[in-house]
């Protein structure tokens, strides 16, 4: 299956709630009325865009349409497509990761993927040639060093882990060590999903933080946070508590083909101005997908 039909058909609960009315109301649409408009903004409010980013993108077609004076559903779908393209803008979706080493920090609350994404993130970066590392950092939560450690043997990595209970930072300066020993080109840093309180997450990433300051001062550095897309808009406002507390670089979208409300995806750009990096659309390994705006909505509304 070819990269925008996996896309396709990862956001097919989505398109089944939300592109199926849109197409009925492109289909019928002859100008520009009020009533349109509305139907349109409640459409996109259900598909979890938020009610901030639909009002926005609504207005400014609103204006377009005028200014041109559309008439065919093709130029107004077209003309949305657009606008939601530039509101998922937010900057480089790339991974920067050009030092040898370089550091992925992986950070968010249990159960939204965050093993599983830095399997297939392992995976990914592989299938491109980079030897990577994976560092088992979440030493709280029971099992979580077993369950990736069989994600370094399917994705044919290095691991390196302590007892459960260790201390986080102590595991990640090992983990440098060893890329170092081992010409890693990337380490991939686990890290523990439940912290009682803003003020532990702030004290354990800050740790985690420093370590990798001193032992690899010049190296890239991403920190992505995993959120499950079937939370909604819960997954936005972990997205915003992690923003101020990890200083996160990107976001990577779990559970996408999971939710009629991929919509999710344009509010986290919108609101937060952090890129989405990724977006898993599946459970396979090589269903984690580099994220691209047009192609998102062009899936979409297709």
């Amino acid at each position: 299956m070819g990269f925008f039909e996996k896309i396709k058909t990862g956001l097919l609960k989505t398109k089944k709630n939300v592109g199926a009315q849109l197409s009925g109301m492109f289909a019928a649409f002859t100008g520009a009325n009020e009533e349109f408009f509305e139907e349109l903004e409640e459409t996109l409010i259900l598909a979890d865009i938020g009610v901030e980013t639909t009002e926005q993108a609504v207005e400014e077609l609103r204006e377009v349409t005028r200014k041109e004076g559309y008439r065919k559903g093709d130029d107004i779908k077209n003309a949305l497509a657009e606008i939601l393209e530039k509101h998922l803008d937010t900057g480089d979706t790339a991974l920067s990761l050009n030092t040898k080493p370089s550091v992925i920090l992986v950070v968010g609350v249990n159960g939204v993927g965050k093993t599983t994404t830095i399997g297939k993130l392992a995976a990914y970066l592989g299938n491109e040639g980079k030897k990577v590392l994976l560092c088992a950092g979440d030493t709280f939560r029971a099992a979580a060093a077993e369950q990736l450690t069989v994600w370094a043997e399917r994705a044919d990595c290095d691991i390196v882990r302590h007892e459960e209970g260790s201390d986080p930072a102590a595991v990640v300066f090992d983990g440098i060590a060893a890329a170092k020993a081992r010409g890693a080109d990337v380490v991939i840093c686990d890290t523990a999903g439940r912290l009682h309180n803003k003020s532990n997450l702030m004290n354990e990433l800050n740790k985690i933080s420093r370590v990798i300051d001193r032992e690899l001062p010049d190296a890239d550095r991403e920190t992505l946070l995993v959120i499950d897309a079937t939370t909604g808009q819960n997954g936005l406002i972990q997205a915003k508590q992690f923003r101020e507390s990890a200083g996160i670089t990107g976001i990577v979208l779990t559970k996408l083909d999971g939710t009629a409300k991929g919509g999710i995806v344009l509010a986290i750009c919108d609101q937060l101005g952090v890129p989405v990096k990724f977006i898993g659309v599946g459970e396979q390994t090589d269903d984690l997908l580099p994220f691209d705006g047009h192609d998102f909505v062009e899936a979409l509304l297709s």
